[in-house]
């Protein structure tokens, strides 16, 4: 029986399709709809619904990865935790409850801290699908995967950074075009490699 996980098991050319189309899509409508983008990062922080579905989702991917076994499907992701194996059955009884009490107690920045959730069960996919393979350039995957780990952190911890953070960039179009631009480029780049190199993983 092989011991890795699925994670591991992914393919880095769809990954690196996934991550590519991703950045393509949101920084090209970034340039090409700057008005409405900005308006909808202002507005994000505080949208309660976004911030109730995004924590919804993230705690659903979360206890996934501690089901029981026996269910499936439903425990296909679950991963060894080793030492604190024996607290799973706890987890899965405070993955819900958290859910509840959360989406009823914290409403400022919800939908911050919710997306910085979002982005840490995202990164490990994608550290996964580049692991250990032969091209140099897959190191465009988990690089990214790094940055959005540690933005995620911080929306997490300090959900306010968000805002100002967006209050920055906002504030002067040459700088939003700027890294918007970067976004994009960053894009084709990793659609590029995944087309060239990235064919057999």
């Amino acid at each position: 029986m092989d011991p890795r996980h699925p994670y591991q098991h992914l393919s880095l050319f769809t990954w690196g399709l996934v991550l590519a189309v991703w950045l393509i899509g949101t920084h090209a409508y970034m340039l090409a709809k700057p008005a409405r983008s900005q308006d909808f990062l202002k507005k994000f922080p505080r949208n309660p619904f976004l911030g109730q579905v995004l924590l919804g989702i993230g705690l659903a991917w979360f206890w996934l990865l501690i089901a029981p076994s026996g269910f499936g499907k439903l425990s296909a992701l679950a991963m060894d935790l080793g030492e604190f194996n024996a607290a799973k059955g706890l987890l899965r009884l405070l993955v819900p409850a958290s859910l509840i009490l959360v989406t009823i107690s914290v409403r400022d920045f919800l939908a911050v801290r919710a997306l910085g959730l979002l982005g840490l069960m995202a990164a490990a996919p994608l550290l996964g699908a580049a692991f250990l393979k032969d091209p140099q350039s897959r190191l465009l995957v988990p690089i990214f995967a790094y940055l959005m780990l540690t933005a995620s952190l911080f929306c997490v911890g300090m959900p306010y950074l968000f805002r100002d953070a967006v209050t920055w960039v906002t504030a002067d179009q040459k700088r939003w075009t700027l890294l918007s631009g970067a976004g994009l480029v960053y894009g084709i780049a990793t659609l590029v490699c995944a087309f060239a190199y990235w064919r057999a993983y």
